[in-house]
């Protein structure tokens, strides 16, 4: 008995041991992607794009904000942007990654320039895909339109007892495909007003002096997002566009996965 517990020790010992060993020969084999979804989203949102990435030998890893998505039950006054960013950089510290590439769609472009200002280091490249970057000591409703701020605003309702944006019909986000339109509009949930209000706290520009991309989605090209296009074009940043919608990761998610494995 003595010989069969010390066996099923050794066993257990050398699983444990093999478990950083695995994840270093995954790692060799691809690379590491966090990917960041927008507002009403949530994790969900990359799965067909996260499916043809893994394919390739990658890790990709896609958090979902707290209040939002699978996590809408934690809906709460005091979630902010800035417990976005701790949910991002909480996934990035647990699981140990390192060397990422950083991708922010939509909203999350102000989440993942939080991120990178707080964690560089940990950061390999940064992509914004259709996604405003923020600028220090501005919130997403500081730097939107007009007309997008007062929709969020006119939007806004009491979810049991927080205030929160319903989500608007896909179509606007760019979908036509009826299919898609119904897996998106069944699946988004209310986003924290609190949110759009907080002012992004940044110590130099958004993304620092990392590698970043600019991704432009073109057909129809939402007109809030080409401030923040012709900010990556006037910086020098790599840009290029997708002949699609604002939710290119539901539209396109083979051009979208191939973009972001040749980032």
């Amino acid at each position: 008995m003595k010989r069969r517990s010390l066996l099923s020790l050794a066993a257990a010992l050398s699983m444990a041991v093999g478990i950083p060993r695995a994840r270093k020969a995954a790692a060799a084999s691809g690379r590491t992607f966090v990917l960041v979804h927008g507002a009403f989203h949530g994790g969900w949102c990359w799965s067909p794009v996260a499916d043809i990435m893994r394919t390739q030998g990658n890790r990709v890893f896609t958090p979902t904000f707290t209040g939002v998505g699978e996590r809408a039950h934690l809906l709460n006054p005091t979630i902010d942007l800035n417990t976005f960013i701790s949910d991002v950089t909480g996934v990035i510290v647990a699981e140990e990654l390192h060397d990422i590439v950083l991708v922010g769609h939509s909203f999350g472009g102000y989440v993942i320039s939080g991120v990178a200002d707080r964690m560089a280091d940990r950061i390999g490249s940064m992509v914004y895909l259709d996604a405003p970057m923020g600028s220090n000591g501005v919130s997403v409703f500081g730097e939107a339109p007009a007309d997008v701020r007062k929709a969020r605003m006119d939007a806004a309702t009491d979810v049991n007892g927080t205030r929160a944006v319903a989500p608007p019909s896909s179509r606007n986000f760019g979908l036509s495909a009826p299919l898609q339109i119904a897996w998106v509009d069944r699946r988004m949930t209310p986003m924290p007003l609190k949110a759009y209000d907080t002012p992004l706290l940044l110590k130099g520009p958004p993304g620092g002096d990392l590698p970043k991309q600019f991704i432009r989605c073109t057909t129809p090209a939402l007109p809030n997002i080409e401030a923040s296009a012709r900010y990556a074009r006037e910086h020098g940043w790599k840009y290029s566009e997708l002949p699609t919608g604002h939710d290119a990761m539901v539209s396109m998610p083979k051009e979208v996965a191939t973009m972001l494995m040749a980032s």
